[in-house]
C-alpha cells in the first residue's frame, strides 16, 4: 500500500504540490493490487568515501538509469556501478513472468502491469541502502512521469536518500537499429515504437534528471554519464 501525504516535504530540494502528489497516488492506488512490502529506514554512518578523487557525502544516492529500449541502460548502469563501487539492480530481472511473456509476444505493458513492478524496484533500492550500501544504480525504462513519480516516493521514507534519474535518449531509428542487432533478448524491435508512443520525456521542472544523448559512440556516453554523476555528488556534498 502506498502512503499519501497531506503536507509534502521537499524531495531533492523540490516541493511537489499536494494536488500533484495526490493525483499520482490516487492513480497508482486505483490501478494497482497491494503487495507485501516492508519499508526499512535507511540509516547513515555519515562516512565520507572517495570516488575518483571526489568526496561522497553522507547521503545515500539512488542513480536510476532510464530511457526506451535500446538506449543502453544496462551498459551505462554497469559502468557506473563499477566506477562508483555501488550495487547494481537490473530492473528487467524484477518483472513478473506475465510481464516478460507479454513483452516477448510484442504486447505492450499497461499501467496496471507496471505499478507493482515499480514499487518492488523502489523497495529493493531502499533495502540495499538499509543493508549498508552507500548508494545503488538501478535500471528502469520509467517512460512516463507518473512511473518516475513512483520511485520519487523513496526519499519520503528516508530523508538522507537522494534520487537522480539519468535519462538516456536518441532518435527512434537509432534505437530500432540497436535493438534489431540484439540476440536472445525478449524485447523485440517492434517494442521500441510502442515505447516511443507512450514516452513522456522529462520536463524542465523535473530537476532531478540528468539528460544524456546516446546517439554517439559508447566511450563518450560512458564518460559523460560518469562525469555528470560525479558532478552531482560534489553538488550534493556542498549543498
Amino acid at each position: 500500500m502506498l502512503t499519501t501525504y497531506d503536507n509534502p516535504v521537499a524531495v531533492n530540494g523540490n516541493h511537489p504540490s499536494a494536488a500533484s502528489m495526490a493525483a499520482t497516488m490516487n492513480t497508482m492506488v486505483s490501478n494497482s493490487k497491494p503487495i507485501n512490502a516492508t519499508v526499512v529506514p535507511v540509516t547513515s554512518n555519515n562516512s565520507i568515501a572517495k570516488v575518483n578523487g571526489h568526496s561522497a557525502p553522507k547521503y545515500h544516492h539512488i542513480w536510476l538509469v532510464t530511457g526506451p529500449a535500446g538506449c543502453g541502460k544496462t551498459t551505462v548502469a554497469k559502468h557506473l556501478s563499477s566506477a562508483l563501487n555501488l550495487p547494481y539492480i537490473e530492473g528487467d530481472e524484477f518483472h513478473p513472468k506475465a510481464n516478460i511473456e507479454k513483452m516477448g509476444n510484442g504486447i505492450p505493458l499497461t499501467d496496471a502491469d507496471r505499478w507493482d513492478w515499480l514499487t518492488v524496484l523502489r523497495e529493493e533500492s531502499l533495502r540495499q541502502l538499509a543493508s549498508g550500501a552507500e548508494g545503488v544504480v538501478l535500471t528502469c525504462s520509467a517512460l512516463k512521469r507518473k512511473y518516475r513519480d513512483v520511485i520519487r516516493v523513496a526519499p519520503y521514507y528516508s530523508h538522507d536518500v537522494v534520487l537522480h534519474f539519468i535519462y538516456l535518449h536518441a532518435p527512434e531509428d537509432v534505437l530500432l537499429e540497436r535493438v534489431g542487432l540484439r540476440q536472445g533478448h525478449y524485447m523485440g524491435a517492434n517494442m521500441v515504437h510502442s515505447q516511443f508512443s507512450i514516452l513522456e520525456p522529462p520536463t524542465a521542472e523535473e530537476t532531478d534528471v540528468i539528460s544524456i544523448d546516446v546517439s554517439g559512440p559508447i566511450d563518450g556516453i560512458l564518460r559523460e554519464a560518469l562525469d555528470e554523476v560525479l558532478k552531482k555528488i560534489d553538488e550534493t556534498a556542498s549543498s
